[in-house]
């Protein structure tokens, strides 16, 4: 898939060739099915913060996403493993559940690292989400997930998550050997930062909050159109929507 940004290149995200999204801009992160350029998981979200070194941005309780499921409506995580990826598949529409997420991605890096939180705003854990970097396009960013995760945790902790998901789609031909080797030594860069605590470990977002002015961002109705598609110019109606401020 081939995104642009205002001057007309894909570029990773934090690196536009146009200019940042603003705090409180509404965008899309989506993932693509691997070894297809259809998007499968689309989630509307507020950006916290967009510049050189760092993309931030903060998916709210409730909002509207798009996320996989087996054709007759089973959720993936319950359809056994060994059909997991070979049943067909088709999407869904539905609230994200639970607490909000903040995710966090520097330029060029494979994964990004996501925030959880319970209900009362007790921090949870990060979560390291091995993937192609982010590609940014006037709307968002696209990715496409790379199965193996890392789990880390406020002792600074951390264990492999998904590894049998990692090995079933190596068996079901949807990553190569080449590519997986690269995933996992993309995952032991990623355990070097966080056994030094760099960033964004060391930054303490998890003493950050959102703005309770923003408001909870709405599912575009062409939410899997081709990034900057024909037709789609940057700065149409599902590009960047700056936030209503409440009085």
């Amino acid at each position: 898939m081939t995104a642009h940004t205002e001057t007309g290149t894909a570029t990773p995200a934090g690196e536009p060739q146009g200019r940042f999204w603003t705090p409180g801009d509404q965008v899309l992160w989506r993932y693509r099915g691997n070894g297809t350029d259809a998007v499968h998981i689309a989630r509307p979200v507020t950006v916290v913060r967009d510049d050189a070194d760092l993309l931030a941005v903060w998916m709210a309780p409730n909002t509207p996403v798009v996320r996989p499921v087996i054709a007759d409506g089973t959720p993936v995580h319950r359809e056994p493993l060994a059909t997991r990826y070979v049943r067909p598949r088709a999407t869904r529409v539905e609230k994200w559940w639970g607490a909000g997420v903040l995710k966090l991605a520097r330029p060029g890096e494979p994964w990004s690292v996501w925030l959880f939180w319970d209900q009362e705003w007790r921090f949870r854990s990060w979560y390291v989400n091995l993937e192609e970097p982010l590609r940014r396009w006037s709307a968002g960013v696209d990715s496409e997930d790379h199965f193996l995760d890392i789990s880390v945790h406020q002792d600074r902790s951390w264990r492999w998550l998904d590894e049998d998901e990692f090995a079933q789609a190596q068996a079901d031909g949807l990553m190569t050997a080449a590519l997986a080797a690269r995933v996992r030594q993309a995952g032991w860069r990623a355990v070097r930062v966080i056994e030094a605590w760099g960033p964004p470990f060391s930054d303490h977002w998890q003493d950050w909050r959102p703005d309770p002015r923003w408001p909870v961002p709405a599912l575009p109705a062409d939410w899997d159109r081709p990034a900057d598609g024909p037709g789609h110019a940057a700065g149409d109606r599902f590009g960047v929507r700056p936030a209503r401020r409440s009085a």
